[in-house]
């Protein structure tokens, strides 16, 4: 059986992550590769609609622990349709957030508890684990800087600036958890950020 490439981008709103995955989603294909990217929540029929639940500005009352196993069931349903079938074919699978984003988000961002949120994710994703995570780090002053430009903010992009002040201290909390998690100060250059995270892929593949 073909093994392909799990490859997941995490960092806070404004960290540079859409960026970077296009510019290695070009180097890939240029050197021949069969990318498959996907996005959280999202990239399935099923999941898209859960995101447009999730995200939805109307949805004010949306109870934390609803928002949590929200996402754990649009993850569920990536994995089992579009990430897992991608891998056993031998792709390379790049995923915009996976299951830190949630243990950030809603175990830290929330105060769900990071515990709890990496158990609900354990049926979800069914024992996948990427081959490695970018964690673009940013202070969240400067994301959220970033992020104002925008014409419109999502739900989660309007939780306020404590939520977000707790979301970016639980990703600093990530960056040694995992020996698959490499972490990237995202204020350096868009050229240097691309090439140090080719350096690492270059490694894997």
């Amino acid at each position: 059986m073909k093994k392909g490439l799990l490859i997941t981008f995490e960092g806070p709103d404004g960290s540079g992550k859409t960026t970077q995955i296009e510019l290695l989603k070009a180097y890939l294909s240029r050197k021949g590769f069969e990318i498959v990217f996907t996005r959280e929540p999202g990239g399935t029929k099923i999941s898209e609609k859960i995101r447009n639940i999730i995200l939805d500005n109307d949805n004010s009352e949306m109870a934390d622990m609803c928002e949590a196993l929200l996402y754990a069931a649009s993850r569920a349903q990536l994995v089992n349709e579009v990430i897992k079938p991608a891998l056993m074919e031998g792709k390379i699978v790049i995923c915009d957030r996976f299951v830190q984003s949630s243990i950030v988000y809603q175990g830290i961002g929330r105060n769900l508890g990071a515990d709890r949120i990496k158990n609900i994710n354990e049926a979800a994703i069914d024992g996948l684990k990427p081959d490695i995570t970018f964690l673009l780090t940013i202070p969240f002053e400067e994301g959220l800087k970033r992020k104002s430009k925008q014409r419109s903010l999502d739900r989660l992009e309007n939780s306020g600036d404590e939520f977000h002040k707790r979301v970016y201290e639980g990703y600093m909390s990530l960056i040694n958890s995992a020996d698959y998690i490499t972490a990237i100060d995202a204020n350096r250059s868009l050229e240097d950020i691309h090439n140090h995270i080719v350096k690492i892929i270059n490694d894997l593949i």
